[in-house]
């Protein structure tokens, strides 16, 4: 980190015991601001200007790719970087980006970020799904058609067998549990 500097001009009073602070709202990295303040008989607060520096490694296009591109190990390469100067959704680990779809096209050495990611879906509307019921020490399961398309985790909607349609979290494999 670097300290600013703090104006000169400033005539502020003897202060026995100074107390720095971190301003609510201010993240340490980039440039911010961090207060000192004294709450002696003639109390003062000021702001004194802070550059942190916060390297890490961020995973980077290889290569420009595509909009609806499938993201393999080959289309990532690992650079350092400060955090400071990237969005906040800045993957740091391959792992996260790995099979994921880009939502836009992506330039080479451009770090891949979240919000430019989408997971692929494990259920495709139309597919034959596997609705599971589980509770204690049971398990039952039937056949329907996914409503529509979605990614692990997310609602999956079912119409079963007998028309009715239910809502489950889709997972891996067209496994739908519901509750």
């Amino acid at each position: 980190f670097t300290l600013g500097t703090i104006d000169a001009r400033l005539n502020l009073h003897a202060c026995a015991a100074p107390e720095a602070f971190i301003p609510p709202g201010v993240r340490l990295w980039g440039n911010a601001s961090v207060g000192v303040r004294c709450d002696g008989s003639k109390p003062w607060t000021i702001y004194i200007p802070v550059s942190v520096k916060i390297l890490a490694d961020v995973v980077v296009a290889a290569h420009e790719l595509a909009q609806g591109q499938s993201i393999q190990a080959s289309d990532m390469t690992v650079r350092q970087a400060d955090l400071g100067e990237l969005p906040l959704a800045v993957i740091t680990d391959p792992r996260q980006a790995l099979g994921r779809i880009a939502t836009l096209s992506i330039a080479p050495g451009q770090p891949l970020r979240q919000d430019l990611l989408r997971s692929p879906p494990v259920i495709q509307q139309g597919q034959t799904v596997t609705l599971r019921a589980l509770g204690r020490g049971f398990q039952v399961s039937a056949e329907g058609r996914a409503v529509n398309n979605a990614v692990e985790g997310q609602v999956a909607l079912v119409r079963t067998a007998t028309g009715r349609t239910v809502s489950g979290i889709a997972h891996l494999g067209g496994i739908v549990d519901i509750q």
